[in-house]
């Protein structure tokens, strides 16, 4: 919270946990490191191992929210956004870090441009390999991407709650590209970054079986939701195959065919839901997924006028 009197940060740095305080205790230290005195702002989503009691002890300086009843990623980083001080908010996963103290001054600084709504900012799975994710190819150039990873990204605050944030119905798994089509959609878009990139350590208590059952639901139904009735049953039926083809590739075909099957039922459960984006968006949308690096002179004509 903001005492009387004090300025308003210019960014938020925002980590929702549950049950990983070893994990998190890392993160919060990286975050207070960063330059530029940025807020730090933990949800707790419902702790059994004490996570926040090792906050209050160990970091005073943090903004801690906890919420006794455990409701997931999504719900909770909408909550983190209506509390955020800040007007750029930075979210990062519990088992990541910054690599450098001025990942989040080097970021706000993409924000250079009324278009650009997020900035996905690069960042390495260090326990995958040390390729950078999400990095802009020069420094020089402002260049697009369709959407972001969600450790590694920062959003304008007001365009977020304006928008209505991620759709909680999604639970988990795939928010991020649901909310970058809207976004596109009011004119805004998400730009390739430029800092030294997040460290993600991909934590080892993941639940697999809970992202293999979202994950292909949320496909099906962000394409139900967003894609134009002309294109929308073929590309329902090409994402449900490559959901299912993918479960094969990694050796849980069982998982991925449920999941399949509830984004079909998902579809009726939440028909209300669906606003296809215009036909000019989603041809955008599909370009800069296609194609990446694009930049933002290249398409700037063909954006929809920006939401006020």
């Amino acid at each position: 919270m903001l005492s009387e009197g004090s300025a308003r940060p210019k960014a938020t740095i925002l980590i929702t946990s549950k049950n990983r305080k070893e994990e998190l205790r890392v993160a919060v230290k990286s975050a207070l490191e960063q330059t530029g005195n940025p807020e730090v702002l933990v949800i707790d989503d419902g702790s059994t191992d004490g996570t926040s009691d090792l906050i209050r002890a160990e970091f005073p300086q943090v903004n801690l929210h906890r919420f006794e009843k455990s409701e997931g990623l999504i719900v909770q980083r909408n909550r983190g956004a209506e509390l955020a001080a800040g007007e750029i908010v930075f979210s990062m996963d519990d088992d990541a870090i910054f690599s450098s103290p001025h990942v989040v001054e080097q970021t706000l600084a993409d924000f250079d441009h009324p278009r650009i709504g997020a900035v996905a900012i690069p960042f390495i799975n260090v326990r995958q390999d040390n390729r950078i994710r999400q990095s802009a190819p020069d420094k020089t150039g402002t260049y697009l991407a369709a959407s972001y990873i969600g450790t590694a990204h920062a959003l304008r605050r007001d365009l977020f709650l304006k928008l209505g944030g991620y759709r909680a119905c999604l639970v988990h798994q795939g928010e991020e590209g649901d909310y970058c089509i809207r976004m596109l959609e009011a004119g805004y878009v998400v730009r390739l970054g430029r800092a030294d990139p997040i460290h993600h350590f991909e934590s080892p208590r993941r639940d697999f079986r809970r992202m293999d059952l979202y994950g292909r639901r949320n496909d099906v139904l962000f394409a139900f939701w967003n894609v134009p009735l002309s294109r929308m049953p073929l590309h329902v039926l090409m994402t449900s195959f490559n959901g299912l083809k993918f479960g094969v590739s990694c050796g849980r075909p069982f998982r991925h065919a449920q999941g399949v099957l509830r984004g079909w039922g998902a579809m009726f459960t939440y028909r209300k839901m669906r606003k296809p984006v215009s036909m000019q968006t989603y041809n955008l949308s599909r370009l800069l997924k296609r194609a990446g690096n694009v930049a933002l002179s290249q398409i700037e004509n063909q954006l929809p006028p920006m939401a006020t």
